[in-house]
């Protein structure tokens, strides 16, 4: 069993929770995962590692309330347990040698670019950070975007905060700027992925992808995160989950992302029914 430490919630469908598991936390790399189990009966979710204090011996993730484990997951509460928590898994995002990076985030993905353009960050790099939410109260994490780059921009689908667009405006800036980036590096819905890298494509800018295909056992077993990258078969959990986005084949990956859709609806719905229930 693992404590949940901390509870914060981010906006009215997102939360962090920090959880007491030293040993993942002796091991986490930005770019990394973990496996959780809420309860002994529960299903297994991915979910990337947000930050960690190797010190204190926590993890922090986050997660957007969209279907029936996360829905359970966010009904426990500080100071309690769930029955897993498992990793790291998957590789590291390689940051060594890169002086000059563009970290681009869209939605929840903002949770992941987040712990890789703080080390880079950290390391010294010129880390220009773009941020993507459909309107201002969405936005999470901006006090720790601002501690982690030389220059932020955030982006609202609305014009309701920072800069009204999408994320691949604000990097075309950057790239007509000629800044010269040693890589870009972009974490969110894979929809966003694509267009970031059609645009780096036509600049010749290496640019890194985090997948985060259906995963069930994330240690390469099932193969049910197997994605097609530069017309090979690759594992986002053993593989990945960083990989060329230019030679990754995004429309068979949203076409197999929304296989279950119709299934996870019907089990969500099940599963608030039944929890208004427990709450009458």
């Amino acid at each position: 069993m693992y404590k949940i430490v901390s509870r914060r919630e981010l906006n009215p469908t997102t939360t962090m929770i920090t959880v007491e598991a030293p040993f993942v936390a002796r091991k986490a790399e930005p770019g990394q995962f973990i496996i959780l189990r809420p309860t002994a009966d529960g299903e297994r979710i991915p979910l990337t590692i947000c930050d960690y204090d190797r010190k204190k011996g926590t993890v922090s993730v986050i997660f957007q309330i969209v279907g029936t484990t996360t829905k359970r997951l966010n009904a426990i509460k500080e100071g309690e347990y769930i029955a897993d928590f498992a990793g790291p898994l998957g590789n590291p995002t390689e940051v060594e040698g890169l002086k000059k990076v563009a970290v681009v985030g869209g939605g929840v993905g903002c949770a992941i670019a987040y712990p890789i353009a703080k080390k880079l960050h950290q390391m010294g790099a010129e880390v220009y950070l773009i941020v993507g939410f459909r309107n201002k109260d969405l936005i999470i994490l901006e006090d720790e975007y601002k501690a982690a780059c030389s220059h932020l921009t955030i982006m609202t689908d609305d014009g309701s905060y920072g800069r009204q667009g999408v994320v691949t405006a604000a990097l075309k800036d950057i790239l007509d700027e000629k800044a010269e980036l040693d890589e870009v590096i972009a974490i969110g819905p894979p929809i966003m992925m694509k267009f970031v890298c059609q645009l780096t494509k036509e600049y010749g800018v290496k640019t890194v992808v985090s997948m985060n295909p259906i995963m069930i056992d994330g240690t390469g077993m099932c193969g049910g995160c197997r994605l097609t990258v530069g017309g090979e078969t690759k594992f986002a959990c053993v593989d990945g989950p960083d990989f060329d986005g230019h030679l990754v084949d995004f429309d068979e990956m949203m076409s197999r992302n929304s296989s279950y859709r119709e299934f996870e609806r019907h089990s969500y719905e099940k599963t608030c029914n039944l929890m208004n229930k427990e709450v009458e």
